[in-house]
């Protein structure tokens, strides 16, 4: 994976650039990164690492807070100077398709975690070793790191590249995502009151 392109990027939020990272110029699905035009890398930047959620974060779906999560994160990365990755791994891992399959057995009392368990797949099968690429590209060594997932923090915590802090994302819970949200907390150990 490389860098294959960089554009301005004007937003609600602020001015970003955006870098696509990805195999091939030919790749349809990059991984992006959106880096504050602020952003210094000598100082520890605030990172968000977000895998895409086509369902939260385009149709603003109430079933997750990934949606919520990502705006809020390019809110507070446009105030601070900082930088969000956005990975192309929809659905855990999964794909769009077998996360529609997930919400169907959810739809009948599964929870997130066994739903994909169900279907033959990890309960989280993200890497994130691609986002501690992009963080190497960028330059950034030292990170106040934007999130509530621990296997994140693992995964940068054996990349060499240090978390200054952890920075929680906390989003309210809704009638239609609080048993989500639940098990999150409750079976993937995320860290949320």
């Amino acid at each position: 994976m490389q860098r294959q392109v960089q554009a301005f990027l004007p937003t609600d939020w602020g001015n970003f650039n955006i870098i696509a990272y990805a195999g091939s110029a030919d790749d349809l699905t990059p991984h992006v990164a959106l880096v504050h035009e602020n952003l210094d890398p000598a100082r520890p930047v605030l990172v968000r690492i977000h895998s895409e959620c086509m369902t939260g974060d385009l149709f603003h779906s109430r079933r997750c807070d990934c949606g919520e999560q990502l705006d809020k994160a390019l809110e507070m990365a446009a105030r601070e100077g900082g930088a969000v990755i956005y990975l192309r791994q929809e659905g855990r891992g999964i794909g769009l398709i077998n996360k529609l399959k997930a919400y169907n057995l959810q739809d009948q009392g599964f929870n997130t975690a066994n739903a994909n368990t169900h279907l033959g797949f990890e309960v989280d099968a993200r890497q994130y070793g691609l986002a501690v690429e992009i963080l190497n590209d960028l330059g950034i060594r030292q990170i106040r790191l934007l999130t509530n997932n621990p296997l994140k923090i693992e995964a940068i915590e054996h990349s060499g590249i240090e978390i200054v802090s952890r920075e929680p994302l906390v989003i309210e819970p809704k009638k239609e995502n609080a048993a989500y949200l639940r098990t999150k907390r409750e079976v993937m150990g995320h860290l949320l009151k």
